[in-house]
């Protein structure tokens, strides 16, 4: 026994160094310890039971949020080896949660795919968390560990007989407040959307969300996500808010190259194209080979189809992709052994294979499905042939907008107040609803680096009009201009000409619709803006107080009350509730909302991992469908503060 201990106190070294980094730099592992980072531990543990999913061991994963924010992840796989590790000289158990780089996803031998990208998954989460508990089922016995910030608290021990049969792995956690200083809190419905696209993902896999933190009397909240058909009722659910042009959903599978490949596709009448593409189940935003081959694949089927069907004359152009894409909603997932990420997120996917593998099935399955189909190969067609001629008409108009240069200020829309200083990183713009408001802003800005665009009335929205209509509104000409950035493909971000772009419309339901149909075109036309963090809400104020001469102003009902404790509640109070920015005299606008020493701005964010739920609410809101938009307002009803009615 003796030099079995001394074996295991060397290793115990070995180990603490791994995990200590972890803790040192936990970015590098997770890639934040603000939220995003919080809720990636639940993924990293979720992702090792779909893991077992899809080698076919698993078919029911529960994650539990506790009323003190800690985790419990449960499935019925395997269970994680209690054996002895010879290499390592411990356990299974022991080696997932405190080796980095451990598990069953290297050497090919474990799983034949896997959705963890560097199989650190459990035991970054264990270095992250301020405690861990694994509990594992397997072989009639229940085994248990305990960890504290990584260390080991005792060798992994027998609990208990397990019922005749039973196998799984519980993992119970509590991140670690050291590590995560913004917050340690749960948000139930992020976990929600990337649970529900893990399901959609592994078709049969029943995934249970449950969240115990409720006032007294309140049932815990508690969601099942099961999906049969998979990425097939993926597209189902992102199409249900809009028309689909035809019923069926065309579900193509195969194995290309030692590639996996699933993809499901259904066009609607809308026009922007929501293409998701993810590899071993994890979402690539930036695309990568899998969208390649796809993209190719879809224009050279359909063209040929076209031409063959005598849709296209001889003399006219080919369909380009775009054309073809319009209105298509599409899921591209493939299972790659080794997947080579790119970019410098690495959300990019660079296996060559992948391309010919999905190229292949999809030119393959899609030819054999139109032949089947002529009439939904026409509805398709049809569509893309209005889209080419919309987007002739689309580039004339598009050549009169394009800016000559950013330097020579030439083609400026003629209501821009443009600033004076031409470095685009000490340059902001103020997009303003109405004149009169514009009239404000106008002299109250700081001339040498605040632009200020008036806009008369609603914008265009553009999620129900075609490009060329899109092309033709003059407030959104004035503003693809007056950005300098271009858009679709011709979406230059090095041309922006204001670091901010900031969307000033007044505090109530009018102005919110407007700011809603902004950002609806800056996120079809210009989502890199959002991104990369250019875009925001200014935030007017809602009342201005004033009491024996001093002044000020409130931003929330709740900051009125907190105000109005520390003064008093007395009849010398002059209390105003703006309804507009109209009301304001522009020193007033530039002390509440304009001076970059005192507003309040809200940045605009899109969070990659729910990109697809970002994309339902847009067409939920401000597409055709009555009602899918009421369900959504009566959801979310209860969320609602200082509705203006």
């Amino acid at each position: 026994m003796g030099n079995e201990e001394v074996k295991y106190g060397a290793d115990q070294i070995q180990i603490l160094e791994g995990l200590e980094a972890v803790r040192k730099r936990p970015g590098m592992y997770i890639g934040t310890t603000a939220s995003r980072g919080l809720h990636h531990l639940v993924y990293e543990i979720v992702d090792n039971s779909v893991d077992e999913a899809l080698a076919g061991f698993c078919n029911h994963i529960e994650v539990t949020i506790n009323e003190d924010n800690t985790i419990i992840v449960k499935d019925n796989g395997r269970g994680i080896p209690v054996d002895v590790n010879h290499k390592s000289g411990l356990t299974g158990v022991e080696v997932v949660f405190t080796i980095l780089h451990a598990g069953g996803k290297f050497g090919g031998g474990g799983y034949k795919v896997s959705g963890g990208l560097h199989g650190v998954g459990a035991s970054v989460v264990n270095a992250l968390s301020e405690w861990l508990e694994v509990q594992v089922t397997r072989d009639g016995k229940v085994y248990e560990q305990r960890y504290e910030r990584g260390k080991v608290c005792y060798p992994l021990k027998v609990v208990g007989d397990a019922p005749e049969g039973a196998t799984g792995t519980r993992v119970y956690f509590k991140p670690d407040a050291l590590i995560f200083k913004e917050t340690t809190i749960y948000d139930y419905n992020i976990l929600k959307q990337r649970l529900r696209e893990m399901a959609f993902l592994t078709k049969g896999l029943r995934i249970t969300l449950t969240d115990l933190r409720v006032e007294e009397g309140e049932e815990p909240t508690s969601q099942t996500f099961h999906y049969e058909g998979g990425i097939k009722e993926f597209v189902e659910y992102l199409n249900k808010s809009k028309t689909s042009l035809y019923d069926e959903i065309m579900y193509f599978e195969g194995n290309k190259n030692n590639v996996q490949v699933e993809v499901s596709l259904q066009h609607n009448d809308s026009y922007t194209e929501s293409i998701y593409t993810f590899v071993n189940n994890i979402n690539t935003p930036e695309g990568g080979t899998h969208l390649e081959g796809f993209k190719a694949a879809l224009t050279k089927t359909f063209n040929d189809y076209a031409r063959a069907n005598k849709m296209l004359k001889d003399n006219e152009d080919n369909l380009t992709g775009e054309d073809i894409r319009e209105g298509l909603t599409a899921i591209i997932s493939v299972k790659i052994e080794d997947p080579q990420f790119e970019g410098q997120t690495k959300q990019k996917l660079g296996n060559s294979e992948a391309r010919g593998a999905v190229a292949g099935i999809v030119g393959e399955q899609l030819t054999y499905f139109l032949e089947q189909n002529p009439n939904v190969a026409k509805q398709i067609l049809e569509k893309a042939i209005l889209a080419q001629r919309a987007r002739d008409a689309a580039r004339k108009a598009r050549d009169l907008t394009r800016r000559k240069s950013a330097l020579d200020g030439l083609g400026l829309p003629g209501k821009l107040a443009d600033c004076s200083d031409k470095d685009p990183k000490n340059c902001e713009i103020f997009i303003v609803e109405g004149d009169s408001a514009g009239g404000s802003a106008k002299t109250a800005r700081s001339r040498a680096t605040q632009a200020i665009l008036p806009l008369r009335g609603k914008i265009l929205n553009v999620e129900k009009a075609r490009v060329d209509k899109i092309y033709a509104n003059n407030e959104i000409k004035a503003m693809i201009t007056a950005f300098g950035t271009g858009i679709h493909e011709d979406f230059d971000i090095s041309k922006l000409r204001y670091n901010k772009i900031i969307i000033m419309t007044d505090a109530d339901v009018d102005g919110a619709h407007i700011a809603t149909l902004m950002l609806t075109f800056l996120y079809r036309f210009m989502p890199e803006l959002i991104k990369e963090g250019h875009v925001y809400l200014a935030q007017p104020p809602l009342y201005k107080l004033e009491k024996n001469k001093k002044v000020w102003y409130a931003y929330s009902d709740e900051e009125l009350n907190k105000i109005l404790q520390d003064v008093g509640r007395d009849q010398n109070n002059k209390i105003q509730r703006y309804k507009g920015l109209g009301e304001m005299d522009p020193e007033q606008l530039w002390e509440t909302t304009m001076d970059p020493e005192r507003r309040v701005l809200l940045r605009v964010t899109i969070d990659e991992e729910s990109e697809s739920d970002i994309d339902v609410t847009f067409t939920t809101l401000m597409g055709d469908k009555v009602e899918p938009r009421r369900e959504f307002i009566e959801k979310n009803a209860k969320f609602v503060k200082n509705l203006d009615i």
